[in-house]
């Protein structure tokens, strides 16, 4: 598991549209990465943009600024091992 340090949820910055496929309205999104930063840099070279709860309403402004938003990203993550619970397989 891997998440902004003090948080529990986590809001990744990304783009949506929606798309006509066959007739219909297909939502199509994409996430926004930046380079990685310790400790996710030891499985990854990318991590999602992740910004805090205070820099989601800049986020959405259509007229925001993606440069200075992308520099209130979140950095310091904490990464915890999953835990197999092979009960659940069975």
């Amino acid at each position: 598991m891997i998440q902004p340090e003090g948080t529990e949820i986590t809001y990744l910055a990304g783009l949506y549209r929606f798309e006509e496929h066959r007739g219909i309205q297909v939502p199509m999104f994409t996430v926004i990465t930046r380079a990685a930063v310790a400790p996710v840099s030891s499985i990854h070279d990318r991590m999602p943009l992740i910004l805090g709860k205070d820099n989601l309403n800049e986020w959405i402004r259509p007229n925001g600024d993606p440069y200075k938003i992308a520099k209130m990203a979140l950095t310091k993550m904490i990464m915890e091992k999953a835990i197999d619970y092979p009960e659940l397989y069975t």
